[in-house]
């Protein structure tokens, strides 16, 4: 909304006040207060910067260093843990659309890097009308916008309709992702980053990074809103 100062035609803009929807005090910093933004739990910059796991002065992983994974970069903008994860499940099971922007943009702000293209996470078409929408698409369209990045849509699917990674042991979770996706896109000599909004072991980002390359893609990066971290 604007105010008008001393009758004049110069308009100044007013952020809208609105309840915090973590603590409930009135904000016009957006969807949450400035107060509760600055406990978030953000990813610390110590972290493996090919899977995003904790390491020593920001080292690649013994894992990472051991079996490559197909993409080379993790950008991820928080934990997995109290809040965050409450505000991603109020995305994807609630439909609480007023939170994608802020979630996206703290994302943004962690990302050095610039890709060819970005592609979301697809969700099998059943998934898709189940629950009506793609979080991981509405992460990426704000993405898009604000780095002025096409967003390749339509190119990548999800052919298995595999139970959730979460219902599943860690150790059975890559088989599970085995052969999901497809992709119809030539993407030789393109840097892709893949927008999902939680990674927990990768294995889902490592089968869509491995489809991508074999259609050609020379790099492939993961964007994630949130990082599962080991207990």
């Amino acid at each position: 909304m604007f105010r008008i100062f001393n009758n004049s035609l110069k308009f100044k803009q007013v952020m809208p006040v609105q309840p915090c929807i973590l603590c409930g005090a009135f904000s016009m910093d957006g969807v949450w207060c400035r107060a509760c933004d600055a406990d978030l739990p953000r990813l610390g910059s110590d972290h493996c910067p090919v899977c995003g796991l904790p390491t020593l002065n920001g080292e690649i992983c013994g894992k990472c260093l051991k079996h490559a994974p197909s993409f080379e970069t993790t950008s991820a903008a928080f934990a997995y843990a109290f809040p965050v994860d409450k505000l991603v499940q109020a995305v994807k099971f609630s439909g609480r659309f007023a939170l994608t922007n802020q979630l996206a943009d703290a994302l943004a702000s962690r990302i050095t890097i610039r890709p060819d293209f970005i592609v979301a996470m697809p969700l099998h078409p059943l998934r898709l009308r189940e629950r009506g929408f793609n979080q991981s698409y509405l992460l990426a369209q704000r993405l898009a916008r604000h780095f002025g990045i096409s967003l390749l849509t339509d190119i990548c699917s999800r052919t298995r309709n595999t139970p959730h990674q979460s219902s599943l042991p860690w150790q059975e979770r890559g088989k599970n992702m085995r052969g999901a996706f497809d992709c119809s896109a030539d993407l030789t000599g393109k840097h892709i980053a893949i927008v999902d909004d939680v990674m927990t072991t990768g294995t889902t980002i490592e089968e869509l990074a491995r489809t991508l390359r074999q259609k050609g893609a020379t790099k492939v990066s993961a964007w994630v809103l949130a990082r599962t971290l080991p207990r």
